[in-house]
């Protein structure tokens, strides 16, 4: 009998540990106390059954197992096996793996990604060192209604991707009688994989690498079920035609075919495909430019107007604007429009990055993927997803195109109620305005409806079924009429032709939208985080001032009602608590004393960045630098997680001290 090699270090560590645990001093005291208290004196000898259930009673055995922790054979091979890393970062969120109920009469398609190749843009980067945070490569997956994220791996000219992802073919739906499907039926289905690498750098800041559809029926042809594909990544916006790195990608069918197809029937199934996908394009192209001919014939100025036909993607396709809606329902993670819209405005705004000067704007819509991967976008990313929320509540949402101040292009969201009121959703920030057009043609005194938004023109609306362009005399916002049945201020397009290139029963040039994630952000653990993060940087910016800094725990406490009541407000409209929060502060502040705090609000959670953020207002700074007798401060965090890992971050720092004169 032999004990494996690791078995043996452990039994040879335990002497080690005993002593630490003072277990010898222990037993010796147990028996001296089962001697005199259990046995007569003239039977002074104790058995070892005796002696372990006396040590078993006192808890000292359970101690000293809770100590001895002992390496199972499968982890130890694991340990020893694993390869060592090419590259190392630390990854804040490292992803919890978890077993897969596979249904065996299923099919599943194997998506494996065996590293990355020629990342040129990273060809100089230098090699992380152990335990430094380093920029990361993310890989999003979407296909049939299932979402994946791949672990971050560190950019590098050839990044070490190793993942797996199993995709079921026929997701949400039976088949043919719940039996298994064939490379026939599979061959009809359509779909890509969608593939959207994302950047993420050492401050956490995001950036969309590159959107790929992966066409994945190939594998239908397969002998072995298994094929490998070198897939090239092309960049995003302006640089769409420059190679940003290859992946090496695996597709294997689970369980294999039966029958496989020959390359030939695949082929001709991709060719009749794109044909029937181009001339569908092209009669909505014929279409379209009739159709703005008739515009322009209605009036010479609409030329000037924002009527916004097509619009191109990540990479540089030109799609039909009613192709980027579509009813979303978001399930049980949203549970109100109002709440749609706050989660869309806590979505990072980011404009389309410009190479060169001139302050041109570079469009750029993104597929809605790619917008939720790299969790944030232009505004017309925010009004397109805002839009197809409030389609999924049951609305009848409008986006809008037109200008704000100073001409400024710009894009909303516009509902209409059964009761004919209009209301405009701004969904960069979750603000909602009652939109009462002026009527010109009243007299002088008749008081008219002063606007509260900020928009200025609008040249056209159009959801997923809808598009209609203005043409009334005027484009401003503020004399428009939305009786959008009314042609003589609305020119519609054809239902039709905007059900042949927009879904259901589209082309398949259409990406499918995919659905939205919970959020993996613990909010009370990133509120603990950041709160102490911003009291280390308090304390350090006091003490180069040569102040000291006292925390008043419970002032910091009695914070969070205000900022509860903040986000309430923000997602409501509804304003709540600011008795019993003004309450508390005057109960928690004595008489002589002064107290002033600060509320801020982010869409982030980097603490150092909110820092600094927060000292460049001089209202902050006077409470953070504050200087007085008997100075106590105060700062409370409260992160509210959001679908797809977005949050709203509300901030307060406070203080009170005694008034002097």
């Amino acid at each position: 009998f032999s004990l494996p090699v690791y078995r043996k270090m452990e039994l040879r560590s335990i002497p080690c540990r005993l002593p630490v645990m003072d277990v010898h001093g222990r037993i010796r005291e147990v028996l001296a106390e089962t001697i005199r208290e259990e046995l007569a004196p003239e039977h002074q000898q104790l058995s070892t059954e005796d002696l372990i259930k006396a040590l078993r009673q006192r808890g000292i055995i359970d101690d000293v197992m809770k100590e001895l922790k002992f390496v199972t054979d499968g982890n130890e091979k694991e340990k020893t096996s694993a390869p060592k890393p090419s590259t190392h970062f630390v990854d804040r969120e490292p992803p919890v793996l978890k077993k897969t109920n596979i249904d065996p009469t299923r099919r599943y398609l194997y998506l494996q990604v065996l590293g990355g190749k020629a990342f040129l843009e990273h060809l100089q980067e230098p090699e992380p060192l152990p335990g430094q945070i380093c920029s990361t490569f993310t890989l999003c997956l979407h296909f049939r209604n299932q979402r994946f994220r791949s672990k971050p791996v560190a950019c590098a000219c050839d990044p070490d991707f190793h993942d797996g992802f199993l995709l079921e073919v026929h997701k949400d739906s039976l088949g043919d009688g719940s039996k298994m499907v064939d490379a026939t039926t599979m061959l009809s289905i359509c779909d890509p994989v969608h593939m959207v690498l994302i950047k993420t750098d050492t401050f956490g800041e995001t950036t969309l690498v590159a959107s790929y559809f992966l066409e994945w029926r190939s594998v239908l042809a397969a002998e072995n079920g298994i094929t490998n594909v070198a897939v090239e990544l092309l960049g995003v916006g302006t640089e769409s035609k420059v190679s940003a790195g290859v992946l090496n990608v695996r597709l294997e069918m689970y369980p294999q075919l039966d029958k496989t197809l020959s390359p030939e029937v695949i082929n001709t199934q991709f060719a009749l495909e794109r044909q029937k996908t181009a001339e569908k394009e092209r009669l909505f192209l014929v279409y379209a430019k009739q159709w703005w001919r008739e515009y322009l014939q209605i009036r010479p100025t609409h030329n000037t107007r924002l009527v916004k036909i097509f619009a191109q993607d990540e990479n540089g396709v030109n799609r039909p604007v009613c192709s980027y809606i579509r009813p979303l329902r978001a399930g049980r993670l949203l549970d109100a429009p109002r709440q749609a819209a706050r989660f869309v405005s806590v979505l990072g705004y980011e404009r389309a990055p410009v190479i060169g000067g001139g302050g041109g704007k570079q469009e750029q819509w993104c597929t809605l993927l790619a917008f939720l991967c790299r969790n944030k976008g232009d505004c017309e990313d925010h009004a397109n997803l805002l839009c197809s929320l409030l389609l999924g509540f049951g609305l009848e949402a409008f986006v809008c195109v037109g200008t704000k101040g100073k001409g400024v292009p710009h894009t909303w969201v516009m509902t209409l109620g059964t009761d004919g009121t209009v209301t405009f959703w701004e969904s960069l920030t979750g603000h909602r305005y009652i939109h009462r057009p002026v009527k010109p043609d009243d007299p002088p005194l008749v008081e008219q409806p002063k606007p509260l938004y900020p928009y200025r023109t609008i040249g056209c609306v159009f959801n997923h079924q809808k598009f209609f362009g203005n043409c009334q005399p005027s484009d401003a916002v503020e004399v428009c009429v939305f009786d959008l049945h009314d042609e003589s201020r609305w020119k519609p397009m054809s239902g039709e032709a905007i059900k042949s290139v927009c879904p259901p029963g589209s082309t398949s040039s259409v990406p499918p939208f995919p659905p939205l994630c919970d959020s993996t952000i613990d909010a009370a653990v990133a509120s603990n985080e950041m709160e102490l993060q911003l009291r280390l940087l308090v304390s350090e910016h006091r003490k180069d001032l040569g102040l000291s800094t006292v925390w008043d725990d419970h002032l910091s406490y009695l914070l969070s009602p205000a900022l509860a009541a903040y986000e309430l407000e923000r997602a409501t409209s509804i304003s709540a608590g600011n008795e019993e929060f003004q309450d508390a502060v005057r109960r928690a502040v004595p008489d002589g004393h002064t107290f002033k705090g600060f509320p801020i609000h982010f869409v982030y959670r980097n603490a150092r960045r909110a820092f600094a953020t927060c000292l460049r207002s001089p209202f902050c700074e006077e409470i953070i630098c504050c200087r007085g007798d008997q100075v106590r401060l105060a700062v409370r965090v409260r992160v509210f997680a959001y679908p797809e890992s977005a949050c709203a971050v509300w901030i307060m720092f406070a203080c009170k001290y005694r008034s002097v004169l």
